[in-house]
């Protein structure tokens, strides 16, 4: 049996790229000829120009908050806020989706008529889920996609599924000890609770075997948790608005990206790609021709792993989540975001990565500016201050620091007053 779910896995790198970089332009000229919104974004941009990621990079970011502000503003004619190129009679786009969900804002996601849509089926694959098997499906069914992503991920590779949704834990343990479910999918947290209940009634759950799990951080104390019941869990990283971004796999070294997307790494509050290694925040374009999202923050941080999969799969790695990219700060009353610090850095070529520290006691805030750079020239610091002041109408230090100084965490804004 195939280690990989289709051909595309083991696609030779050099390859993959080209097949990307050719799909991009088709996809940003759909996303501007059937989405009022990214006709608005990219208007001017010319599609067969941006076949690289350096002139991928050169578009703008939206970022979740500003799809949420564009669906709140066109809510009574288009409940996607323009970025969507599917609908229903009534919406701009009066055709094709056949559901519709919605996560907490709200905000609202289409679901079109292909295939494994979410494209969830290929992390499933690599957990160890196979066609005939019985899939405990714990994800909601309720107004959000998580349960159906991974219902149709399940059904593209064959397998049956129990709909099993949050709560009722007794139910869902009575099921999985009648019906004998070969894997699990959910949360990694419902899952321990459903295998501690199943251990205080003496229920045994002989059958299951496997588990993809997401939603949660899935710490290396669970998955060892998960083994010695006799469960290998595997995790993914997908969101309601693009679908399946990367997924685990038996090397256990990171989330392998997944195939329908393009995703880059930039300096959290920019657009800005970082380099391999560095955290920052992920930003993803999809494939999808219905929901044709180019250049979404997803205000999560991670960082890209160098090589590939021991297992044979050639595509690109991240760490994994390493917490959240839309970071800000109260300071003497006045909120600092991660951008501020960006359009500060922005007027300094010359300078590198940034941390605004913010310390001190309560109603005694301090900020120091921390930038890293190799030769400084004179006069550099109060420059910068002077720019802070500008930005963030407040005062705070600056600090020039040595290349490679800073840590490699995706901080952009420390925030470490005391509070007790």
């Amino acid at each position: 049996m195939s280690n990989f779910y289709d051909a595309l896995e083991s696609r030779d790198p050099a390859l993959r790229e080209r097949e990307l970089m050719a799909a991009l332009p088709q996809q940003i000229a759909r996303a501007q000829d059937l989405t009022p919104a990214y006709a608005e974004l990219l208007d001017g941009v010319d599609p067969d120009s941006i076949a690289s990621r350096s002139q991928l990079a050169a578009l703008p970011v939206t970022r979740k908050h500003e799809l949420l502000e564009r669906q709140k503003a066109q809510r009574a004619h288009d409940v996607f806020g323009g970025f969507s190129a599917i609908g229903w009679t009534g919406q701009v786009r009066s055709s094709g989706a056949q559901r519709v969900f919605q996560s907490p804002g709200p905000i609202y996601e289409p679901e079109g008529q292909g295939r494994d849509y979410w494209r969830s089926a290929r992390a499933l694959y690599a957990a160890g889920f196979r066609h005939g098997d019985l899939v405990h499906n714990s994800f909601s069914y309720h107004l959000t996609p998580a349960g159906a992503m991974m219902e149709s991920g399940a059904h593209a590779i064959g397998c049956s599924v129990f709909p099993g949704g949050v709560g009722n834990t007794e139910l869902q343990l009575q099921a999985m000890s009648e019906l004998r479910p070969h894997g699990y999918v959910g949360t990694p947290s419902f899952l321990k609770i459903l295998l501690d209940k199943a251990a205080e009634a003496g229920t045994a759950l002989p059958s299951l075997r496997k588990a993809l799990v997401s939603g949660e951080a899935f710490p290396p104390s669970l998955r060892d948790w998960l083994r010695e019941r006799g469960v290998e869990g595997y995790q993914c990283y997908a969101t309601a608005d693009l679908g399946l971004i990367a997924y685990e796999t038996p090397a256990r070294e990171g989330l392998v990206l997944d195939e329908g997307v393009i995703v880059e790494i930039v300096r959290p509050g920019t657009g800005d790609p970082v380099a391999e290694g560095e955290v920052g925040e992920l930003v993803v374009t999809t494939l999808n021709p219905d929901y044709p999202l180019i250049r979404f923050g997803t205000g999560d941080l991670s960082a890209l792993l160098p090589g590939h999969c021991p297992t044979g799969r050639s595509n690109a790695r991240i760490k994994g989540w390493m917490g959240r990219a839309d970071q800000s700060a109260k300071v003497r009353g006045m909120f600092v975001h991660a951008g501020q610090v960006a359009e500060i850095t922005r007027r300094f070529p010359e300078l590198g990565k940034a941390r605004l520290v913010v310390s001190g006691e309560m109603a005694n805030d301090q900020m120091q500016l921390r930038l890293e750079i190799a030769n400084a020239p004179e006069g550099l610091a109060e420059q910068v201050a002077q720019a802070m002041r500008d930005i963030t109408k407040l005062r705070g230090d600056v600090v020039l620091v040595p290349p490679g100084s800073l840590p490699n965490d995706g901080k952009v804004i420390e925030d470490a007053r005391k509070y007790d």
